[in-house]
């Protein structure tokens, strides 16, 4: 599977995942926006569409694109993170990493990439992408209810149904 990763150069390089996936041959890291593969799934937040199995198809021809910046610092009219049809947000999870654990939705680079994979039904890519990192099988263990539960639908409708569901169930 192509794994390509625009970098911002905003982190810190020793905790940063895209340069750990780059170093284990599991990415390729960009700098320019034009670098980025036409046609691949890119993982942005602000996307209104969900990625899901209907997915599949991109993720296997053209690939997954994550970006690795502060979301903090970008604005949802950023010219260069403008969405297209190709840009998708993953639906709610918990993050695993040392540096957000326990966190709602603020997932490292490796986690989006491999959470992208697995809902798309290419599960055994997931774990390839988590394999390198000591926490990395903590990620798929804590969603892995809800990583399930989206991988069984066709639809980012259905899965923003399953989100809005759980996270109903699990209101305060």
């Amino acid at each position: 599977m192509k794994v390509t990763v625009f970098h911002a150069n905003e982190c810190d390089k020793k905790k940063c995942t895209a340069f750990k996936m780059e170093k284990q041959g599991k990415c390729r890291i960009v700098y320019k926006i034009h670098q980025i593969p036409r046609g691949a799934v890119v993982l942005n937040p602000f996307s209104e569409k969900a990625v899901s199995f209907e997915d599949r198809g991109l993720v296997e021809d053209k690939g997954v694109v994550g970006l690795d910046c502060s979301w903090n610092k970008v604005s949802k009219s950023a010219s260069f993170f403008s969405l297209s049809k190709y840009h998708r947000s993953l639906p709610f999870l918990i993050a695993a990493n040392p540096v957000n654990f326990g966190k709602p939705c603020i997932l490292s680079t490796n986690e989006a990439i491999a959470a992208t994979f697995y809902i798309t039904g290419f599960k055994e890519e997931a774990n390839h992408i988590m394999d390198g990192f000591k926490w990395g099988h903590s990620f798929i263990e804590l969603n892995y209810d809800l990583l399930e539960a989206y991988s069984s639908v066709k639809t980012s409708a259905e899965v923003v149904e399953i989100q809005n569901e759980f996270l109903a169930a699990h209101e305060k």
